[in-house]
């Protein structure tokens, strides 16, 4: 069972992160948007049970939720935290990390022979993932079709205004100057 060791705010008013003192995953990241989603999931699935939730993001030792406009945060951290208390770590149960479904996606991407992924993956890996986990959220590529990267904001990076705006613009920026000037980023 995981210990919380603290909460912080992110620049997205309505997600909150929480840092853990033991992983909830392997390096796997876990991402859904509606309850039906999370319904098998042993620790998304709990924390939008308690209500009042609109997405919730995991990996490693950070788990972001965000909340619905109505729901007021001092009512529903003391809620949030009970399930995640009793979430099971990696630790505790063998090292095993949930693995994501199917192939293809996010998944086909990486799995890309295209040498422009592996090198944008390095570019996001050491660029911008970490700046994006440090405020609850994350990005994972969807594709690359000719001139066009597609990826998706997952935390509290998924429904945050500047993450659609300027952080777009200055992934979208870097990519052309490291990989190939006429590419464009798209988000969905």
């Amino acid at each position: 069972m995981p210990k919380i060791d603290n909460i912080e705010e992110t620049p997205n008013p309505n997600a909150v992160k929480f840092i853990l003192k033991e992983p909830v995953t392997a390096g796997t990241t876990r991402s859904f948007h509606s309850a039906a989603e999370a319904a098998g999931d042993p620790l998304a699935g709990p924390l939008f049970a308690v209500g009042e939730v609109s997405s919730v993001f995991y990996m490693d030792r950070m788990i972001t939720v965000e909340k619905t406009d109505e729901a007021d945060w001092d009512d529903l951290l003391p809620r949030l935290a009970v399930p995640i208390r009793a979430a099971e770590s990696v630790a505790s149960n063998g090292g095993a990390a949930v693995q994501p479904p199917g192939v293809g996606g996010p998944l086909g991407a990486i799995m890309s022979d295209d040498p422009r992924l592996a090198r944008i993956n390095e570019i996001l890996d050491e660029k911008v993932r970490p700046y994006l986990a440090s405020d609850g959220g994350w990005l994972e590529i969807l594709s690359l079709n000719d001139k066009t990267l597609t990826i998706r904001y997952q935390g509290a990076c998924g429904s945050c205004p500047s993450s659609l705006s300027g952080t777009l613009l200055g992934i979208e920026g870097l990519i052309r100057q490291e990989i190939d000037p006429d590419i464009e980023v798209v988000a969905v």
